[in-house]
């Protein structure tokens, strides 16, 4: 029965009949609200630079971000965490990584942090995943990719909502398919929840997790059921690693240097409105030399260095195409919201890599068996005018791309510059596709949403979620943020900071170079006050070790 002729009869019926009539009449709705529940992919982006997509001003060609960038939204001002595990907890659960069990990255718990509530180190029971959600719901589940929240089968994929799944278990290793971990070790991979012993021969990470989503949706297609697929790739994390035909992708082109390159990004990042005209640069640290001043042979390893991470990003982009041409080609890409981002800033950090790993034949670089890394100075490229990167929470290692597109989607090629969070893509998701987040999930009580819905800035009919009064908090490493509005409180240790509280105002000064504490003394106060508020609603509990900051508790 049509609605409007439910609402015609419900308004001459007699009680009884009336409520017979609403109950069709919400079934109904149900049923139509089902019908238009969109398909969900959740794209991630392994230690990407906010400016490393054409669409944010990078000069990699990235042509299938940038065309989804062409006809959805661009978000140039949103938060993430500063490392992966933090960060995709909350990604996946609304819920602020300290109460959702990643506190602290499992790899680098202190020890007065073990054995607490939310430093499990893995996604604990105080949180329901949105892939749970969704599965209940009648969504097919599917991720491919990297995991990095929990190494026991209790925690895997297959036991927080995904029905298929190709999964690197722990946060990072090869690329390729001898399966290999930073030190050597071999890295466990899930395929459908259970635990794998190889890889095909030649597996690509980028190429092998792309495939898997698309081989997934296929098997159901036709169902009737819309999907979430979550992929979750590797790339560009290091070791920089490529299929033969890639390794030499952009040969020569950072000859010209780290120094040139940032520049240029900028540049172009404040021609597209990525950031402000006037906007304010970091310098290039202390501890990085001018280009200029690198030896012959130092100049052609790091512009190597950065040609490899090029690839890798290209290379990641092509295979994110070719999951878009898959949805084309099937009629599924207009009903499918898409949603991309990065978990992170990228990795400034260089590290001595031991055997079975050998970088030492310079024409082997990005083949298997070699571990490389592009360091600081690049990682500044890759951040564009932000502070430092990766393991930071200054903007460098908090600011990611976030690009959105789809039905829920009004106008195309927008920019918001509104404040957002990780946070809010489990509420976006939910609220697109009609499904509440439970007080309590298999009997538990769990956390509640702390993010927010990002859909009323997708359909234009607001330009924020949030207002004057809302505020957000971070702490990883013993470093502490508080953002309200443009205004952010920092806390970083020396070096890196004074290690005390610094203040900044963020449209003037995104790139946190002056401190307003001594000029702004009440917001200083206002905001340090918030950080108390942080700590107790999160359980925050400052590590006595950290892997940046040598004294953190204080």
């Amino acid at each position: 029965m049509a609605l409007s002729l439910v609402r015609r009869v419900m308004a001459h019926a007699a009680p009884s009949t009336a409520a017979a009539l609403f109950l069709l009449s919400a079934s109904s709705s149900l049923s139509l609200a089902q019908e238009r529940r969109p398909n969900i992919a959740l794209i991630v982006a392994d230690d990407l630079g906010y400016a490393d997509i054409g669409s944010f001003g990078g000069e990699i060609s990235t042509p299938n971000l940038d065309a989804l960038a062409s006809v959805g939204l661009r978000f140039t001002n949103f938060g993430v965490s500063a490392t992966c595990s933090p960060s995709r907890a909350m990604m996946l659960t609304g819920v602020d990584n300290h109460i959702a069990g990643l506190g602290n990255m499992a790899e680098f718990m202190a020890p007065n942090q073990k054995g607490n509530r939310g430093y499990e180190g893995y996604l604990n029971d105080r949180v329901v995943t949105v892939a749970s959600l969704l599965k209940d719901a009648g969504y097919n589940t599917y991720m491919a990719g990297k995991w990095h929240m929990g190494e026991d089968p209790a925690h895997w994929p297959a036991a927080r909502g995904f029905i298929r799944d190709l999964t690197l278990i722990p946060g990072g290793g090869s690329h390729l398919d001898d399966m290999w971990g930073a030190k050597g070790q071999k890295q466990l991979y899930t395929h459908n929840g259970q635990a794998i012993q190889s890889l095909r021969p030649g597996f690509h990470s980028s190429e092998d997790y792309s495939s898997s989503i698309i081989d997934d949706i296929e098997k159901d297609r036709g169902d009737g059921k819309p999907f979430f697929a979550y992929l979750a790739l590797q790339a560009p994390h290091d070791p920089f690693q490529l299929p033969a035909e890639w390794l030499d992708k952009y040969k020569g082109r950072y000859d010209q240097g780290y120094d040139a390159t940032r520049a240029t990004r900028i540049e172009r990042m404040k021609k597209l409105g990525i950031v402000d005209a006037t906007a304010t640069t970091f310098p290039r640290l202390p501890s990085v030399p001018a280009w200029a001043e690198l030896s012959d042979n130092d100049r052609r390893q790091s512009s190597r260095r950065m040609e490899l991470y090029a690839a890798m990003v290209e290379h990641m982009d092509a295979n994110i195409g070719k999951l878009i041409r898959y949805l084309k080609s099937n009629n599924l890409y207009d009903d499918t919201l898409i949603i991309f981002l990065s978990d992170n800033g990228p990795e400034g950090t260089m590290m001595n890599m031991g055997k079975p790993w050998d970088n030492s034949r310079f024409e082997d670089w990005g083949k298997k068996g070699t571990f490389i890394q592009y360091g600081a100075a690049w990682a500044q490229v890759s951040a564009g005018p932000f502070r430092l990167f990766k393991g930071f929470l200054s903007e460098g290692g908090i600011r990611a791309p976030l690009i959105i597109a789809g039905p829920a989607v009004r106008g195309s090629g927008r920019i918001s510059n509104a404040l957002a969070h990780i946070m809010d893509i489990p509420a976006t998701i939910l609220a697109a596709a009609n499904v509440p987040h439970p007080d309590e999930y298999d009997g538990k009580a769990v956390a509640q949403l702390q993010g927010k819905a990002l859909v009323p800035i997708l359909n234009a009919s607001r330009a924020s979620v949030r207002d004057s009064s809302d505020w957000l908090g971070w702490e990883l490493f013993g470093s502490r943020a508080i953002r309200q509005g443009d205004w952010k409180l920092l806390w970083l240790c020396e070096p890196y900071g004074t290690g005390s509280w610094q203040l900044y105002n963020l449209a003037a000064d995104p790139a946190e170079t002056v401190d307003l504490s001594s000029s702004q003394p009440m917001t200083r106060e206002r905001l340090i006050q918030h950080w108390a508020e942080y700590v107790e609603t999160n359980n925050v509990i400052l590590p006595e070790s950290s892997p940046v900051c040598a004294a953190s508790a204080n």
